[in-house]
């Protein structure tokens, strides 16, 4: 029961914390640089507008009606899952974003569920290999990986794979796996280098721990005491680190996607600011900042299932 009132605790405050977000993305489009009310009427055509002109749209799109009340009647739209219609093409900006979403979901799953292989794996290699030529490799390959620039990885990967080798495609992402690679790689590069050193640095750190030496007196083979004692122990920090890095595949891939030329939700609101559509841009912070918010809620949770002390102090408490 103890256990279920952490999570109603936890789950009660994300409350503030997505109100927050919600008078974020909404003074967004407010403090923003540029008038809405002039760009909505460049977007129809009317290039040298009056005052008139103004007023008529400013009372249309409901700016003349106090910040407080603007605010209120667009988290109560936004409740009912009306985000507005974007300036570009008067398009339903919850339908775009929905259209959108399970495209760069496909791809931060991708390079998330990447970075968990390669780096987990590279880092379990790194302390296992500890001495070794593969250990001086594999440190100087994440070194690598964190110091160059996901774009210029990118770049590097069409001109070599794409261009030259003709394995893969250059652009766009369909059904199949193909198109997906080279995107992943470039969006996870980063973060394998650096999963991989945290992964090896907590397990060399659980190694000296007293209870490795038990361990170790008890005639446990190095595998099982590296995999069942050591890693297991430092998985805390790494599933922080992971999760963290989920929520920044989310929001950063807008790079990676318009070098690639995938219509999910980062070319969308890259077009967005270059156009200043602010109700775009706003439904944009609006959902990645909740995916945000849930995935730390999730990382939360799932410390429970991985850290017996967590559960024993939830059922003290």
């Amino acid at each position: 029961m103890s256990i279920l009132k952490y999570i109603c605790r936890r789950l009660l405050i994300l409350i503030p914390v997505l109100l927050g977000i919600s008078l974020a993305a909404f003074l967004l489009g407010r403090i923003a640089p540029g008038d809405p009310v002039d760009d909505a009427l460049f977007r129809i055509g009317v290039e040298f507008p009056t005052e008139s002109d103004r007023a008529d749209m400013r009372a249309g799109l409901g700016l003349d009606k106090p910040l407080p009340v603007q605010y209120w009647t667009w988290l109560q739209r936004t409740l009912q899952g009306d985000l507005g219609h974007s300036y570009i093409g008067n398009r339903d900006i919850a339908d775009e974003l929905l259209t959108r979403l399970p495209i760069t979901l496909k791809l931060s799953l991708s390079a998330l569920l990447t970075t968990i292989l390669l780096g987990i794996g590279g880092g379990i290699l790194m302390a296992a290999c500890r001495g070794t030529f593969w250990e001086a490799l594999l440190k100087s390959l994440s070194s690598l990986l964190l110091s160059i620039p996901s774009f210029w990885i990118a770049l590097f990967l069409i001109t070599i794979f794409a261009e030259q080798l003709h394995l893969l495609p250059t652009s766009g992402l369909d059904s199949g796996v193909r198109s997906l690679i080279l995107p992943t790689i470039a969006l996870a590069s980063a973060n394998i280098g650096a999963t991989a050193r945290l992964t090896d640095a907590n397990i060399r750190a659980e190694l000296s721990q007293q209870y490795i030496i038990t361990a170790n007196a008890k005639g446990l083979s190095p595998r099982a005491v590296m995999l069942h004692h050591a890693f297991r122990n430092s998985l805390i920090p790494i599933i922080t680190l992971v999760g963290n890095y989920f929520g920044g595949i989310l929001g950063g891939s807008t790079i990676i996607e318009t070098i690639f030329a995938i219509p999910g939700l980062g070319s969308y609101v890259l077009s967005a600011i270059q156009n200043r559509d602010y109700p775009v841009i706003q439904g944009y912070v609006l959902i990645t900042g909740t995916t945000f918010v849930l995935i730390t809620l999730a990382i939360d949770l799932l410390y429970l299932v991985v850290d017996p002390k967590i559960r024993i102090q939830g059922d003290a408490a």
